[in-house]
C-alpha cells in the first residue's frame, strides 16, 4: 500500500461526519468512551489495592459480571430499539450510568465493586445496541461502512488508548478520583445526546403492518437471523477466539507490569496505549485492506496476530511488550470489526435492532467464558499465563479454520 492509498484509507471513514446527526452521535460516543477508559483503569488499580496477588481474580470476576449483564439484558435492548423511542433509551440509561460511576470513588469493600459493575453494565446493555441501531438511520447507505469503521476505530482507540492518559492522571490524582473525571465526561456526552434529532432516531427505520412478535419471540428471531447467515456465523467464531486472547491482555497485563516486570501504573498505561493504537490503526484501514464479501482474510489474520503476539509476552522486556501489544491491537480490530459491517450489509434495516442486540449478547458471552480462563491462567501460572493463553488461541484458530474449510467444500 503506497502513501497516497494509505492517506486515502485513513481519511475515508471521516466522510460520514459530514452528516450532522451522525457527527453529534459520534462525538457523544467519543467523549463517553474516553470516560469509560478512565473507569476501567480505575477498576484495575482498585482491584490491585484490594488484593495484589489476587488482583487478576478480582478484575476477572468484575469483568465477568459485566458481560453477564450484557448477555442477559442486551437482547431485550435490541428488541426495544426496534419498538420505542430510541433517544429516550439513550439519555435515560446514560445518566443512570453517570450516577453509578460517581459511587465508585467511595467503594471500601470488594463486593461493592461487583455490585456497581453489574448495575453499570445492565444500563450499558440497553445503551450500546440502541446506539448501534441508530447509525444506519443517520447515515446514507454509501457511508455506512465508513461510519461503522470510524465508530469501531474510536471504540478501539479510546477504549484502550484512554488507559494511557488515565494511568498518568491516576499518578497525579490517585486511582479513585479518576472516576469523578469519568462523571464529567458523562455530563458532556449527555448534552450531545439530548441534541440528537428525535424525529430521525426515535422509531425504527421501517414499519410494517405485520402483527408485532412478543419480546421473547423477537429475541429468538434476532439470534436466528444472526446465526443463519454463514458469513456472520464465521465472524462470531473468530470473535470467540479473539476474546480468549483479548481477555488475557485485559486481565493479566496489570499484574505482569506491576509484579512481573516490577514497573508502575504509568508503564501499565503506556503498554495498554500501544494496544489501543494498533487497534485504532487496523479499524481505520481494515475496510480497504479486505473488501471481500466475507472478510475472511481479515478475520483469520487478526486472530493469528493476536495468538502469536501474546504467546511470547511473558519472556520479553517492556519495550518489546509494547510492540507485541501494538500487533495484538491490530489483530483485535481485524478479528472483531467485520461482524458489525456484515450485519449492516446482510440484515434488513427493520430487523437490525434485534440482531445487533443478539450480537452484543453473544459477543459478550464469549468474553464471559474468556475472562475466567484469563483469571485462572493469571492466578495459577503467573509467569506463563500469556503463553498458555496464546496456545489456546492458536489451537482454537486451527480448529476453526479446518472445520469451516471442510464445511465450505
Amino acid at each position: 500500500m503506497n502513501r497516497a492509498t494509505l492517506l486515502s484509507a485513513l481519511k475515508e471513514p471521516f466522510r460520514a461526519l459530514k452528516q450532522r446527526a451522525f457527527a453529534t452521535l459520534y462525538f457523544a460516543q467519543t467523549i463517553s468512551l474516553l470516560g469509560d477508559a478512565f473507569t476501567w483503569v480505575g477498576l484495575a488499580l482498585l482491584s490491585y489495592q484490594f488484593g495484589k496477588e489476587n488482583s487478576a481474580v478480582i478484575l476477572a470476576s468484575a469483568l465477568t459480571l459485566r458481560v453477564i449483564a450484557f448477555i442477559v439484558f442486551s437482547p431485550f435492548a435490541g428488541v426495544l430499539a426496534d419498538r420505542i423511542d430510541r433517544k429516550k433509551i439513550l439519555y435515560v440509561t446514560h445518566f443512570i450510568r453517570m450516577g453509578i460511576i460517581c459511587c465508585l470513588p467511595f467503594v471500601n469493600a470488594e463486593w461493592q465493586i461487583y455490585v456497581l459493575v453489574f448495575l453499570l453494565n445492565v444500563f450499558n446493555a440497553f445503551f450500546t445496541p440502541t446506539y448501534k441501531s441508530i447509525i444506519p438511520q443517520v447515515v446514507d447507505q454509501k457511508n455506512y461502512r465508513q461510519a461503522i469503521g470510524l465508530s469501531t476505530a474510536t471504540f478501539q482507540l479510546l477504549g484502550v488508548l484512554g488507559p494511557g492518559l488515565a494511568g498518568i492522571i491516576a499518578v497525579w490524582f490517585g486511582p479513585r478520583d479518576i472516576f469523578f473525571i469519568d462523571g464529567v465526561s458523562f455530563i458532556l456526552a449527555g448534552i450531545l445526546i439530548l441534541m440528537l434529532p428525535a424525529k430521525l432516531i426515535s422509531r425504527p427505520v421501517q414499519t410494517t403492518s405485520e402483527k408485532p412478535l412478543s419480546a421473547w419471540a423477537d429475541v429468538i428471531k434476532g439470534a436466528r437471523l444472526l446465526f443463519s447467515n454463514k458469513l456472520i456465523r464465521f465472524a462470531l467464531i473468530i470473535e470467540f477466539i479473539s476474546a480468549i486472547a483479548g481477555a488475557q491482555i485485559l486481565v493479566n497485563t496489570v499484574g505482569h507490569i506491576k509484579s512481573g516486570l516490577e514497573l508502575d501504573d504509568k508503564h501499565y498505561g503506556w503498554v495498554m496505549a500501544a494496544f489501543g493504537i494498533g487497534a485504532a490503526i487496523a479499524a481505520f484501514i481494515a475496510g480497504n485492506l479486505d473488501k471481500t464479501k466475507s472478510r475472511r482474510v481479515s478475520l483469520i489474520v487478526g486472530a493469528l496476530l493476536l495468538g502469536l503476539a501474546i504467546s511470547s509476552a511473558n519472556y520479553v522486556g517492556f519495550s518489546t511488550l509494547m510492540l507485541l501489544w501494538l500487533l495484538a491491537g491490530l489483530g483485535q480490530s481485524l478479528a472483531e470489526m467485520p461482524s458489525e459491517t456484515l450485519i449492516g450489509e446482510n440484515i434488513k434495516s427493520d430487523e437490525q435492532g434485534k440482531v445487533f442486540g443478539s450480537h452484543f449478547a453473544f459477543s459478550h458471552l464469549w468474553w464471559a467464558i474468556a475472562y475466567p480462563i484469563a483469571g485462572f491462567t493469571g492466578s495459577r501460572f503467573p509467569g506463563n499465563d500469556f503463553l498458555y493463553g496464546g496456545l489456546i488461541t492458536l489451537g482454537m484458530l486451527a480448529l476453526a479454520f479446518l472445520f469451516t474449510s471442510k464445511t465450505n467444500k
